[in-house]
């Protein structure tokens, strides 16, 4: 009845051998993931049922092409949205293994916490000044009780990836226990996000630990993530950490370890908890002659024996975790209705990077146009779990039936990147990417392959901001030497929207008093602001806890920074009231603080004035300092499997420039290139004549020529003749030569070019900036009207100044 549709289905079904091996060869490694091809004979069956009129309908074959068919199985003309490149996961398909690295074991168990929430505070440590400091030994006094083999360091680089990581056995690298009556601990991490390189008994109950720097790097030491079994109840521990490079931490004001208990885990739903005593962080005694080393020291009791244990810098969230949760997002019916998860791209490693695009379905292409977008991500830093915790909230209440959240919604179009770099949080990196570099010092890159998340995620902005405005963009990080929440950006140089970037961070410090500090630091996400992203910002959430009302020298928990989440969400609310009163209080509040700023900078200086009504014009980088902390250059560069390509073509370069000029091969050749050197030996020996003779040269001395070069002859340079054409200079007459008064006009007119682009104070031409599309005030066009009077309107006095001196205070993003 439909043979086009049969001999199609034929040609689409019937594969070449090769194409037929391809398809099983590409999903026996996990590259494809779409349905199973079928065989002959089910072809054949299912095309005998395409031509019978009464399974036309019902054929599921049919259901598969592109016309979509509705729940009652009629056909509706409408094409369904392009497949992604590639397949996502669904309630009936597995989930994606994750991809590592070929270099790395990877231990078979799967590890899974559960979120327990303290019932109590749990409160910073506190000094007693009698901490020991254990003298750092090493395996050579020690012995080895675990040591990961073939760790790739600084010069290789990464090549390629599976599931699983290395292929064949997984070696059994903790010690064999001699009996029930051996009490050594069994350390592993070669899970997902594990981190620990080494571990070296120096007695009974103390160990020395080592941890794996990032990947195809010798840096960043400071995630740690592991697992330690065969534990004993009443026995106090020592874990001492080896090589942790930066000089300050958190530990050095209270913070403690995180410790999870498996047996408490199974029988009393405990999670994760700080635990720890004697703290002390201090510079390890060993000197390699590179680099400085630090070490953190802490004991431990076991609450049972024979428990299984882990430790960790922060509380683990993994790439699986992240799956996990989007598995449920996308099997939820609700959620999934205003909730697209799609692609954005594959990592380095194969790993899908996912995007979220949630809003609510507009009744009209005008409505929809008119929305305005926010931009969010996290995990740029693999070490920063923090961050993803911070997302997990967020999108909890927006994805939630909340009023509020239906409203943002309405009103909204959110982006969403909850894990920019998956292939650094697997392998347990504290920063980098499998690159080698840190991708938050390359949203400029223009190398797609090597930065892949970094490029896809800057594109989906840059095609974003030409639909609609961005709002705001804000990256979730983590930071390991302050506490509390935070946030960094840009400063708006536009008097129009002078210290309206401030505002939302007010904002949010006023919604969140006990977690988020008023900061006014002018670095930033610099790269989406001049995009044109007014408000852009990077919240860095502490690996410790809060020194800010009830929560004082308290530990955050998860749900601390999930509640952050919510409070994001909230704010944007106030932020885009219709009613402009919190907006003017905030933005009234922020220069009252910027005038106790520069009070207090002049009074630092040992000076008293008045500003009087100019004060407003100090440029707000000549009054705060960044303590953003991190040194972009440990790792900014080229990705490292990039750098021996380079040094190849620098010397390329240079044997290039060594080389001599191909001879001319044709008399015609030969014959200019005579003509051109006759005339340059003509015109060299005419200017050496004119130098003799007094005339003023390429020779003389510039502070001489700039005060006589308004004394030269007018009538010399009014009489000048035009300079030798090209054409003239490669002719093929034979007579052809310049006289003197044409070598003179020629000398004069070339010295007075030079000499005014040498000229002290000269404007060298340049192109003006790009531009920068700056985001205007929050419009209230389509936005409800609703009561959340959280701080009332009042109005502040004002100092009044005079003069100001010159502040060179700096500050570089």
């Amino acid at each position: 009845m439909f043979p086009a549709l049969e001999t199609d289905l034929k040609q689409e079904t019937h594969l070449d051998p090769y194409e037929d091996f391809m398809y099983r060869h590409l999903q026996y490694y996990g590259y494809y993931k779409g349905p199973p091809r079928l065989s002959s004979s089910a072809v054949h069956r299912q095309t005998e049922a395409v031509s019978r009129d009464s399974f036309v309908l019902s054929s599921p074959l049919l259901k598969r092409r592109q016309l979509l068919h509705d729940e009652f199985g009629e056909a509706n003309p409408r094409l369904r949205e392009p497949r992604d490149l590639f397949a996502f996961f669904s309630g009936s398909e597995p989930m994606q293994a994750p991809r590592w690295p070929i270099e790395c074991e990877v231990i078979k168990e799967n590890i899974h916490h559960i979120e327990g929430i303290p019932p109590q505070p749990e409160y910073f440590y506190q000094p007693t000044g009698n901490e020991k400091l254990p003298e750092i030994v090493g395996e050579e006094k020690g012995t080895v009780v675990y040591q990961l083999d073939s760790v790739p360091t600084k010069g290789s680089y990464f090549t390629s990836s599976r599931v699983g990581g290395k292929r064949g056995i997984i070696k059994e690298l903790a010690v064999t226990l001699q009996g029930p009556e051996d009490n050594t601990l069994l350390f592993e991490s070669r899970f997902e996000s594990g981190n620990l390189q080494k571990a070296v008994r120096v007695d009974t109950y103390e160990y020395e630990l080592t941890l794996r720097t990032d990947l195809y790097t010798n840096k960043h030491t400071q995630w740690f993530y592991f697992r330690v079994q065969n534990t004993r109840k009443d026995a106090t521990y020592r874990f001492t950490i080896v090589n942790l490079l930066k000089p300050k931490s958190l530990y050095t004001v209270g913070m403690k370890p995180l410790m999870y208990s498996q047996l408490d885990a199974n029988t009393r739903n405990i999670g994760w908890r700080r635990e720890g005593s004697e703290i002390r962080y201090y510079k390890n005694n060993t000197d390699d002659g590179q680099q400085p080393f630090y070490c953190l020291t802490w004991t431990i009791q076991f609450p049972h024996d024979q428990d299984t244990c882990f430790f960790a810098h922060f509380y683990p969230y993994t790439y699986t975790d992240l799956q996990y949760y989007l598995l449920s997002v996308a099997n939820n019916p609700l959620q999934s209705h205003f909730c697209k998860l799609r692609t954005l791209c594959r990592s380095l490693a194969g790993n899908t990077v996912y995007l979220l695009t949630i809003t609510n379905p507009s009744r009209t292409p005008q409505e929809a146009a008119a929305k305005k977008a926010v931009v969010l991500s996290a995990r740029a830093h693999p070490g920063e779990s923090n961050g993803s915790w911070v997302m997990k909230g967020f999108l909890d209440f927006i994805l939630s039936n909340s009023p509020d959240a239906e409203l943002l919604r309405d009103i909204f179009v959110f982006k969403v990147v909850p894990m920019l770099n998956p292939d650094g949080v697997i392998v347990g990196n504290y920063r980098c990417s499998l690159a080698g570099r840190d991708l938050n010092r390359h949203y400029k890159t223009i190398l797609k392959d090597s930065f892949p998340c970094i490029w896809y995620t800057r594109n989906m902005i840059k095609r974003l901001l030409e639909e609609r405005e961005v709002l705001l963009y804000c990256d979730f990080h983590g930071h390991s030497r302050k506490n509390n929440i935070f946030l960094y950006g840009c400063n708006n140089s536009d008097h129009k929207y002078w210290l309206h970037e401030r505002v939302f961070p007010l904002m949010l410090s006023k919604n969140a008093p006990e977690k988020v500090q008023k900061c006014k630091e002018g670095t930033g996400r610099v790269v989406m602001w001049r995009m044109g992203i007014l408000n852009s910002y990077t919240m860095e959430s502490t690996f410790g806890g809060s020194t800010l009302g009830n929560k004082r020298d308290t530990h955050f928990t998860t749900e601390d920074l999930k509640s952050l989440g919510y409070h994001v969400c909230d704010t944007l609310l106030d932020f885009c009231d219709p009613d402009r009163a919190k907006f003017m209080q905030c933005l009234a509040e922020l220069k009252e603080l910027l005038q106790q700023e520069i009070h207090k900078k002049f009074n630092e200086l040992g000076q008293n004035v008045d500003l009087g009504e100019s004060w407003n014009d100090i440029s707000l980088s000549d009054i705060e300092s960044s303590t953003s902390g991190s040194d972009s250059s440990l790792s900014d560069g080229l990705p490292v499997h990039l750098l021996n390509i380079a040094d190849e073509l620098n010397q390329k370069k240079k044997m290039d420039k060594k080389k001599k000029k191909k001879p001319p091969q044709t008399r015609k050749q030969r014959n200019e290139q005579y003509q051109r050197n006759n005339l340059i030996r003509e015109l060299k020996s005419t200017e050496d004549a004119l130098e003799r003779a007094g005339f003023a040269s390429t020779v003389q001395k510039r502070s001489t020529f700039s005060k006589n070069s308004e004394h030269t002859s007018s009538s010399t340079i009014q009489n000048e003749k035009p300079r030798l054409s090209e054409s003239q200079l490669n002719g093929r007459d034979k007579g052809l030569s310049l006289d003197p008064s044409q070598a003179t006009t020629l000398v004069l007119t070339k010295n007075k070019e030079r000499m005014q682009r040498e000229k002290p104070g000269h404007a060298v031409p340049c192109s003006p900036k790009r531009s920068v599309n700056t985001s205007r005030e929050p419009s209230a066009d389509a936005t409800p009207t609703w009561l959340r009077n959280k701080f009332p309107v009042t109005k502040r006095g004002r100092t009044t100044m005079v003069v100001y001196p010159s502040l060179h205070v700096c500050t570089y993003p």
